[in-house]
């Protein structure tokens, strides 16, 4: 297994290795030292090597040029580690690290299977697509047509899965809406900075909405102060949640990025959600991601440009007039989810090994 950098190429993979393991099968895991594949992989049991990657794009010229220097270092090393480990075959989910890996193995003869997390496929994948024994996708269209590629949805963690039975949605107006907001690990400044207007807006003179809000390591204590001066003390702001299944379950409403993973997770969990994608993402691939649940009925798109306090007021008070409308959103999320996508990708890393 090769992954490395964000969660969202880390946490998939970690859903196939979990698969994978559970069929009898010994997982490694080709990583680096800088992602959060160093914290998470080893904690789930599973060998980690390390490569010198980094990534190269959106960089200065120096940057690219040790990024280089990194990679040739980084692909030497690959080369000696699937020799030395003969792997029967090598699953390439993403993230720079991948690509030395996915190449050694295709040097080496190895079976080698990619997949795509986004809706638009990566650097790296887009690379070793012509170089893959096969090649998968969370989401139709990620790579260019020339591409046989296969769309089998984007695994998710098991925890997931077993809570989305927990608490079926069953949000119907008659108490206030739990509203789940969400910037990834690092934090969304511009949702950070609008939302406690927002919520003042609406909670004034009865509370009408509860909110759980994931503001990041940097600016938790900022977010938490600004809820105060609105008069919003009550907020629950956290740098982070460990917990995700239970932030789910809890939520009647997201508003959150459209990262691949977050995207995917909200179907599996089915809950609706108002996706405000990173304008500044690499190819957008975040307005792809929201596009594929938009387009189903299951979330509201918002551009960040057009991102406003009284705009996002104005929505939630539609929601909580009629509230069906959430509902309905809920089912097309559910509608939308490939529960079975970590069993599916294993699957085809099995036809592999067998020489199918």
């Amino acid at each position: 297994m090769t992954a490395g950098g964000t969660g969202g190429h880390v946490y998939p993979a970690l859903a196939v290795a979990s698969e994978l393991m559970e069929r009898g099968y010994r997982v490694e895991w080709v990583g680096t030292h800088r992602g959060l594949e160093h914290r998470v992989v080893p904690a789930a049991g599973i060998t980690l090597h390390c490569l010198p990657v980094r990534g190269v794009r959106g960089k200065s010229v120096l940057h690219k040029l040790l990024g280089l220097v990194y990679l040739v270092l980084a692909a030497v090393q690959a080369l000696w580690l699937v020799y030395r480990r003969a792997p029967r075959c090598v699953v390439g989910m993403g993230g720079y690290v991948a690509g030395p890996a996915g190449v050694a193995a295709w040097l080496l003869r190895k079976p080698l299977l990619i997949h795509e997390q986004n809706a638009v496929a990566g650097t790296t994948n887009r690379m070793l697509a012509p170089l893959a024994s096969r090649v998968v996708a969370a989401f139709a269209g990620a790579f260019a047509d020339k591409v046989d590629c296969t769309v089998l949805g984007n695994p998710v963690r098991r925890q997931l899965l077993e809570a989305a039975g927990a608490r079926q949605y069953d949000y119907a107006g008659q108490r206030p809406l739990r509203l789940l907001v969400l910037g990834g690990s690092l934090g969304a400044q511009p949702i950070n900075e609008v939302m406690p207007s927002v919520v003042a807006a609406l909670n004034e003179p009865t509370p009408r909405l509860e909110v759980w809000h994931q503001a990041g390591e940097a600016h938790a204590s900022l977010v938490e102060r600004a809820y105060a001066q609105m008069g919003q003390a009550a907020t629950r702001v956290a740098p982070f949640i460990e917990d995700m299944a239970a932030a789910y379950a809890w939520a009647d409403l997201v508003i959150c990025r459209a990262g691949a993973l977050t995207v995917s997770e909200l179907a599996v969990m089915g809950r609706p959600a108002i996706l405000v994608p990173l304008p500044y993402a690499i190819d957008d691939h975040q307005s792809a991601n929201a596009r594929y649940l938009a387009g189903r009925g299951a979330a509201i798109l918002l551009r960040q440009a057009d991102m406003s306090a009284e705009g996002l007021a104005a929505s939630l008070r539609g929601y909580l007039e009629v509230p069906t409308q959430l509902a309905a959103m809920a089912q097309a999320a559910a509608a939308a989810a490939t529960p079975d996508a970590a069993a599916r990708v294993s699957d085809c890393c099995e036809e592999l090994i067998h020489g199918n």
